[in-house]
C-alpha cells in the first residue's frame, strides 16, 4: 500500500509543464503587497469572515506559512502560535493551549483541545496525524469553545482545513524536498474541473526521515491521499465528498534517559543523573548500561536492558461530505462523517507498551445561519456523534505486565444556539448556548502480572523480570491460572514470587452540561476591533483502569477576555492584543500510580482549582511593499490554587516536591496547591522578518524566525529535574523564485542554535527512570515547488 501511495504521490508532484496555469495552496490568503498587509479568511464562528474583523481569540496559519516553515505536522504549530505546545508521542499528540491539555491517548480519555478536520471533530488524539497537506488554513482558536465546538475543547480547538475543490479551473501545485536525515518529502495536488459546475481535487504527501535520535526513533515514515469532489446541483445546492487515508510506519517517537530518582531511607530520593546525550534514545549501548543500574520494585532487582525493537504501523480512513442549501432564510449546512484508526504499534518510553486498537467514529452535524431579521443574526445546530473503540494492551513495567482488552462506547447529543444583536452600526451583542448528553460505557477485563519480592530487607537480585509477552502462556516461568477471588500468588524461588491480579470493569458514565458565550464587539473604525467575553467549556468525565479510581469527573474553565485588533498606516501595521482570565476547575490529571490495592496503574483524578491570566500581543508590520516584520508574545501568569492528590502509603513514598502528609491507614495525601501550571511558560516570544528583493523577472526573498520559551514544568512531580529550562530556537531561509510566483527554490536551517529543547518528561513508574523528549536537532534541506 505504501509502494502505491508514494507512486501516486509522486506522478502528482511532477506532472509536465504544459499544464501551467494559476493556482495556489491555498486561495483564501492575501500576501502582503504594496497595497498592505493580506486578509486571511476563516470560519471559526461558523460563519465565513474576515480574520481582522473576528471577535475571538485566534491565530490563523496561512497555507504560505505553513508552506515556508516546512509544517507536516501539528507538533510544530508552537513557531507560529505561541499559545500552543504540541507533544508527538508514538500514540498521538499531546495538545495543550495555555497549560490546558490533554495528558495521555489512552482510549479511555478524552483531549481538552478539540481537533476538527474538515469540519469533522476527532475524538482520538491518536488519530490527528497526516492531514497536514494541502491545506487552505490552520485556525488555533485559543480558550473554551463551549458554544460552536462543545465537549472537550476546555483549552481551545485547532481547525485544520483542506484546500477545496475549485469550479471550473484545471490547476495544481507540487513540493519536493531533501534535508538532513535524509529526509524526503513531497507534495502535490491537482483540481480537474468537471464541466463549469464541478471539479475533483486529488492530493498526496509523503515523508520519508530517518530518526532523530541515535537508536533511530523519532523517525517519519507517513504517506497520506486525500480525494474531493464538489458540485453545484442547483444555484441553491452544493456538495462536497471528501475521503482521506494516511498510513505510519517506522520506528514512531523515542526518548532519551535524563536520569533516576533513587530512594534512600532516612535521607529521601537522590537524583542520579543519566550523562547520557539527549541524542542517543534508550535502544544504545550508553542508554541500555544506565538502565541496568536502575531498581524496578516490587521486583527489587535491577532492570534487564531493552530487547524489543519498536515499531508503528497505523492507518486512518475518513469519508465525509459537506452539503450546503440556501433556503433562503439563511443556509443550512450537515456535516456526516465516518472516521476509522487502525492501530499496531510497540513503543518505548523507558518501559514497554504494545498496542493494537480499532477505533470507529461516526457523526452528523447540521448548523443553520439564518438571514438578519431585523437586528439579528442567529445560528442554530445540532450534533450526534458515536465512538466505537476496541483496544487489546500489554503494558510491561519489567516486574509486572497488563495485558487488557478495553471496549468503550461513547454516544453524544448536542444542540446549540448562538445570537448576535447589531445594537447599532458598530455596536454588536453576541449570546450563545449549548446542551450537550454525553453517555458512556466502559468494559474491561485481563489480569496483571506481578514479580514481588518478599525479603526483607528487599532484595531479590535473582528474580526473573517478565518479558513483554503476548499472552501469559508465553512467559518463561510457571503462572496463575484464573483464579477465582483476589489475587493469586506462585514462589519462583530466591524470595521471589509471581502474582496474578485479575482486572474486570463493567462501568456507564453520564454527563451533561448547558456550556455559554457572551459578548460584545465594538467597531471603533473601519480596520479597529473591541471585544470582550466569557465563555465556558467542559471537558467530559471518563474511566480509569485503577481500582478505587474507576471514573472522573468532567473538568470546567470559564475564560474572561478582552482584546483589539486594529490595523494602521495604510494597512501596513497590524496590532492585535488579547488580555484574558481563566477560571480552571476540577482539573483531570492522568498519572501512573498505585491505586487502593497497591497495584501501579494509569489513573486520572480530579485535582481542584487553577487560575490562568495573562496577555498576548502579535503585531506585523510591512515597512516597506519588500520588508515584513513580525513579532507575537505571550504573557501567562499560571497557578494551581488547589492540587490536592491521594497515593498508597505502601512501600516508599511518592516521588515529589510537593507537600505530603497522612490521609488515613494505607493512604497519602499529595498537596501541590500554589506551584505553577504545567507546560505554562511565563513567556513565549516568536519573531520573525522577511526581505524580498527584486531581480528583475525574479525574487530572492531571505526570511528567519526565532523562539523563545522560559521555563515551566513538564511534570506534576514539581521536583527540580521536570522544570524544563528555557530555549531560543531560530529558524532561516532562503528562496529565488519568479516575479509570479509560479516556482520556487529554497534551502532552510532550523534550529540554528542546533539545541535539543525539552518538550515532554515522564517519570517511569516502578523504576522512577526520568525521560524526555526533546524537539528536532539542527536540520537542513532544499526545497522545491511550482504551481500549474
Amino acid at each position: 500500500m505504501r509502494l502505491a501511495l508514494l507512486t501516486t504521490i509522486s506522478l502528482t508532484a511532477f506532472m509536465p509543464n504544459s499544464l501551467w496555469a494559476q493556482q495556489s495552496a491555498g486561495e483564501t490568503t492575501s500576501e502582503a503587497s504594496a497595497q498592505g498587509l493580506g486578509d486571511i479568511v476563516v470560519t471559526a464562528q461558523r460563519v465565513t469572515e474576515n480574520a481582522q474583523r473576528a471577535a475571538v481569540a485566534i491565530d490563523v496559519v496561512s497555507a504560505d506559512d505553513l508552506l515556508k516553515a516546512d509544517i507536516k505536522d501539528a507538533s510544530r504549530l508552537s513557531e507560529l502560535s505561541p499559545a500552543v505546545t504540541i507533544q508527538r508521542t508514538s500514540t498521538g499528540n499531546f495538545a495543550f493551549v495555555r497549560g490546558v491539555g490533554n495528558f495521555t491517548v489512552a482510549p479511555v480519555s478524552d483531549p481538552a483541545v478539540a481537533f476538527n478536520y474538515d469540519g469533522v471533530y476527532i475524538g482520538r488524539p491518536s488519530s490527528t496525524s497526516g492531514s497536514f497537506f494541502d491545506l487552505q488554513r490552520v485556525e488555533v482558536l485559543k480558550g473554551p469553545q463551549g458554544t460552536l465546538y462543545g465537549r472537550n475543547a476546555t483549552g481551545g480547538a485547532i481547525n485544520v482545513i483542506p484546500q477545496k475543490p475549485v469550479l471550473g479551473k484545471f490547476s495544481g501545485y507540487a513540493t519536493g524536498s531533501y534535508g538532513s536525515f535524509d529526509a524526503v518529502a513531497l507534495e502535490g495536488a491537482i483540481n480537474i474541473p468537471m464541466g463549469p459546475d464541478g471539479a475533483l481535487r486529488f492530493s498526496g504527501a509523503f515523508n520519508d526521515r530517518d530518526g532523530y535520535l541515535e537508536d533511530g526513533t523519532n523517525d517519519d515514515h507517513t504517506a497520506s491521499l486525500r480525494l474531493q469532489m464538489m458540485a453545484n446541483l442547483t444555484p441553491s445546492l452544493t456538495v462536497r465528498l471528501a475521503a482521506d487515508y494516511a498510513d505510519h510506519g517506522g520506528m514512531g517517537s523515542g526518548v532519551s534517559y535524563l536520569g533516576l530518582s533513587r530512594f534512600v531511607p532516612g535521607t529521601g530520593y537522590v537524583f542520579v543523573p543519566s550523562n547520557v546525550p539527549l541524542s542517543e534514545g534508550v535502544l544504545t549501548p550508553a542508554s541500555q548500561a544506565f538502565r541496568q543500574t536502575a531498581v524496578v520494585a516490587p521486583a527489587f532487582r535491577t532492570l534487564a536492558p531493552i530487547t524489543n525493537q519498536p515499531f508503528r504501523d497505523n492507518q486512518f480512513f475518513g469519508i465525509n461530505a459537506e452539503i450546503e442549501y440556501d433556503t433562503g432564510a439563511g443556509t443550512l449546512t450537515v456535516v456526516p462523517a465516518f472516521r476509522n484508526s487502525k492501530l499496531s504499534y510497540l513503543g518505548t518510553s523507558g518501559f514497554l507498551f504494545r498496542t493494537n486498537e480499532n477505533d470507529d467514529q461516526y457523526s452528523i452535524e447540521a448548523r443553520f445561519n439564518g438571514a438578519r431579521i431585523g437586528i439579528f443574526d442567529y445560528t442554530i445546530g445540532g450534533l450526534f456523534y458515536n465512538e466505537q473503540i476496541d483496544s487489546r494492551q500489554r503494558i510491561n513495567f519489567s516486574s509486572l505486565q497488563a495485558i487488557v482488552r478495553d471496549e468503550l462506547e461513547t454516544t453524544s447529543y448536542a444542540a446549540f444556539a448562538r445570537l448576535t444583536a447589531h445594537v447599532t452600526d458598530e455596536l454588536r451583542l453576541v449570546g450563545g448556548a449549548r446542551y450537550t448528553h454525553d453517555r458512556k460505557t466502559f468494559v474491561e477485563n485481563g489480569a496483571n502480572a506481578q514479580i514481588r519480592c518478599t525479603n526483607v530487607p528487599p532484595s531479590c537480585p535473582s528474580a526473573p523480570l517478565i518479558p513483554l509477552v503476548n499472552s501469559f502462556n508465553d512467559l518463561p516461568f510457571g503462572f496463575p491460572s484464573n483464579p477465582t477471588g483476589g489475587p493469586y500468588v506462585q514462589p519462583l524461588g530466591g524470595g521471589a514470587v509471581v502474582a496474578r491480579i485479575n482486572r474486570a470493569q463493567n462501568n456507564k458514565l453520564t454527563n451533561q452540561r448547558v456550556t455559554w458565550r457572551a459578548a460584545a464587539e465594538y467597531d471603533i473604525g473601519s480596520r479597529s476591533l473591541l471585544y470582550a467575553s466569557i465563555e465556558t467549556g467542559f471537558r467530559s468525565g471518563g474511566f480509569s483502569g485503577a481500582a478505587g479510581f474507576e471514573t472522573y469527573d468532567p473538568e470546567y474553565l470559564t475564560a474572561y477576555t478582552i482584546g483589539s485588533k486594529s490595523r494602521f498606516f495604510d494597512n501596513r501595521l497590524q496590532l492585535n492584543v488579547e488580555g484574558f482570565l481563566w477560571k480552571y476547575k476540577d482539573q483531570q490529571v492522568n498519572f501512573v500510580g498505585l491505586d487502593i490495592n497497591g497495584q501501579p496503574a494509569n489513573q486520572t483524578q480530579n485535582i481542584g482549582r487553577s487560575t490562568i491570566k495573562g496577555v498576548e500581543v502579535e503585531t506585523q508590520f510591512l515597512i516597506t511593499p519588500t520588508t515584513l516584520l513580525r513579532a507575537d508574545a505571550q504573557y501567562l501568569d499560571s497557578q494551581v490554587d488547589s492540587f490536592i492528590y491521594t497515593a498508597s502509603a505502601a512501600g516508599a513514598p511518592p516521588l515529589t516536591g510537593c507537600k505530603v502528609s497522612p490521609a488515613g491507614a494505607s493512604r497519602l495525601s499529595v498537596d501541590c496547591s500554589g506551584f505553577p501550571g504545567y507546560n505554562s511558560p511565563k513567556w513565549t516570544i516568536n519573531l520573525g522578518a522577511q526581505q524580498t528583493i527584486s531581480l528583475g523577472d525574479y525574487d530572492l526573498v531571505l526570511s528567519a524566525d526565532t523562539q523563545y520559551k522560559s521555563k515551566r514544568y513538564l511534570a506534576f512531580e514539581y521536583i527540580d529535574q521536570v522544570l524544563a529550562p528555557s530555549f531560543w530556537s531560530s529558524n532561516a531561509r532562503i528562496t529565488f523564485a519568479d516575479a509570479g510566483n509560479n516556482w520556487s527554490i529554497s534551502g532552510f536551517v532550523r534550529n540554528i542554535e542546533n539545541n535539543r529543547n525539552l518538550i515532554f518528561i515522564s517519570n517511569v513508574g516502578l523504576s522512577n527512570l526520568l525521560v524526555g523528549s526533546t524537539t528536532p536537532p539542527r536540520t537542513w534541506g532544499i526545497q522545491g515547488s511550482f504551481k500549474f
